[in-house]
């Protein structure tokens, strides 16, 4: 047994490479920890200009100077920024607004709704459970209504936030486009000098995160507008918010499509009921649903994101439960840093006398 754990721990501990990695990534792992809530517009000005970088490169690729090709770019950005502010969000906001002040009518229809029950399933279904489950969700809601009352009220710290974010993101979004080569270079500086291992895993992740945050926020934008045309078409209320919500839900594979499910349902039967209109609703969005599972993300993902169902569900519940919403819309990439610190780890002894012979 000691030599066992000796040699383990010379394999994946003792070797300096190794030993290496391991201090680089526990350094990175105390700047998130410590810095990470400070440094949060930071890191999302990084992952913005990692999207935007694409672009950048596309007009370099025709020969536009680099400082052109950034001013293009970081305009186009703008225009959307301006645009989803004062177009989209307002919608939004007074789609939210009406759904919340039609609460108590909707409590109300849904429980005429479901005290037919008992009359028609009296075997299954009591008055008085009923009226018990009622009264139960009486009392939630009321402590529903308080919780949105003192959100409201301690929401002006949320709202300076927001303002940083929408100064300080365009402007480090911005920095970070045109001088990315000279930060790169000053980074570099920092870094031991042997470094193979940490530059295997920084390759390996670097196609892979750049790939999926560039497909996910593309799959969000076309599920969205899919989910928000076909609801409106329908003449399903709340379209714009329930769009939202189907494309904001894709952040989190299986778990989101399931939870989000619930309010449309829910709208759509206490707007149609038991009608053919509410069937053909089901129908379209479990279509949407499908297609976006088997067809939209093979495409946008294809085997960048070779990660077992299970793998995927444990990083989105341990790095949700640590960095909260980012680090459930990062779960996936940053299950692949760790995949790729493994695949970095020397082999047993057996695994590389095999390679040598196949060789």
């Amino acid at each position: 047994m000691v030599s066992l754990i000796k040699h383990w721990f010379q394999r994946y501990i003792a070797d300096t490479e190794v030993a290496i990695l391991w201090l680089f990534l526990l350094f990175i792992i105390a700047v998130f920890y410590c810095f990470g809530r400070m440094l949060a517009p930071v890191l999302v000005s990084i992952a913005v200009a990692y999207l935007l970088q694409w672009a950048v490169n596309v007009l370099e690729r025709w020969r536009l100077p680099h400082a052109a090709a950034v001013a293009i770019v970081f305009s186009l950005f703008l225009g959307l920024v301006i645009i989803s502010i004062l177009g989209i969000l307002p919608l939004l906001w007074h789609q939210l607004t009406t759904l919340v002040n039609e609460l108590p009518n909707t409590v109300g229809r849904t429980q005429a709704v479901l005290m037919t029950l008992p009359d028609r399933y009296p075997s299954f279904v009591t008055a008085d459970q009923m009226q018990e489950l009622f009264a139960e969700f009486r009392a939630g809601f009321g402590h529903f209504g308080q919780a949105i009352l003192s959100a409201s009220v301690s929401s002006i710290p949320s709202i300076i936030m927001v303002v940083i974010y929408l100064v300080l993101v365009p402007m480090l979004v911005y920095f970070f486009l045109m001088d990315q080569k000279r930060i790169l270079r000053w980074f570099n500086r920092y870094l031991p000098e042997r470094r193979r291992l940490i530059s295997q895993v920084w390759t390996e992740v670097y196609g892979q995160f750049g790939n999926y945050v560039s497909g996910k926020v593309l799959e969000m934008i076309i599920v969205w507008a899919v989910c928000y045309l076909a609801f409106a078409l329908m003449g399903l209320q709340y379209a714009m918010l329930l769009g939202a919500l189907v494309g904001v839900s894709v952040i989190i594979p299986y778990i989101g499509a399931v939870v989000v499910t619930v309010p449309v349902v829910v709208i759509a039967f206490l707007q149609w009921g038991w009608s053919p209109h509410f069937a053909y609703l089901l129908v379209i969005y479990t279509v949407i649903l499908v297609l976006d599972g088997n067809v939209l993300v093979p495409l946008l993902f294809s085997e960048a994101m070779s990660l077992h169902p299970v793998a995927i569900i444990i990083a989105i519940l341990i790095f949700g439960g640590l960095l909260g919403f980012w680090g459930v819309f990062f779960a996936i990439p940053l299950a692949t840093v760790v995949k790729a610190v493994l695949n970095a780890m020397p082999a047993p002894e057996s695994d590389s006398k095999t390679t040598k012979k196949k060789k």
